[in-house]
């Protein structure tokens, strides 16, 4: 005997077949990430212009410069698969791969520096400008670790 539920036909969303497209979901996941960590300091700057250094948004830049030196590197280049010459080959893509990974990393412990040095142990007035340099850091950390890792890639 068959259940009512088993006997029930659905119809198949037709704009949203997600078969092999994980490259492209996680692309635009990963985007998404990355653009909302822009637009919190965009925020932040806009709201309290006065407060906001020129300086920190080095922080973002270095943040954003990490993301396409990781996402440059393959895995077929860190196995050395992919790699036919070169100088370097497949050291030099996970050096250029490391270098990329502690920018991310050096970019959000200066973004918590900043906001608890200059923001919360001063007593200052309106902490958003750096929490939204914080989160700006991690979001595009988080970006950059979603589009490395999310992704498959076929040789």
């Amino acid at each position: 005997m068959t259940s009512f539920l088993e006997s029930l036909q659905s119809s198949t969303c037709v704009w949203f077949e997600i078969g092999n497209k994980r490259n492209v979901l996680v692309s635009m996941f990963a985007g998404t990430l990355f653009f909302v960590g822009w637009w919190f300091i965009i925020d932040a700057h806009a709201k309290y212009p006065n407060e906001m250094a020129k300086a920190y948004h080095v922080c973002g830049i270095f943040g954003t410069i990490s993301l396409f030196m990781i996402n440059s590197v393959t895995n077929a280049q860190m196995r050395g698969d992919a790699l036919n010459g070169g100088y370097l080959g497949a050291r030099g893509a996970r050096g250029w791969l490391f270098i990329g990974f502690v920018m991310g990393f050096a970019a959000v412990i200066a973004a918590c520096w900043i906001l608890f040095a200059d923001f919360v142990a001063v007593g200052a007035q309106h902490h958003w400008p750096g929490v939204g340099l914080f989160l700006q850091n991690v979001f595009i950390f988080l970006g950059s670790l979603t589009y490395k890792f999310g992704r498959s890639e076929e040789l």
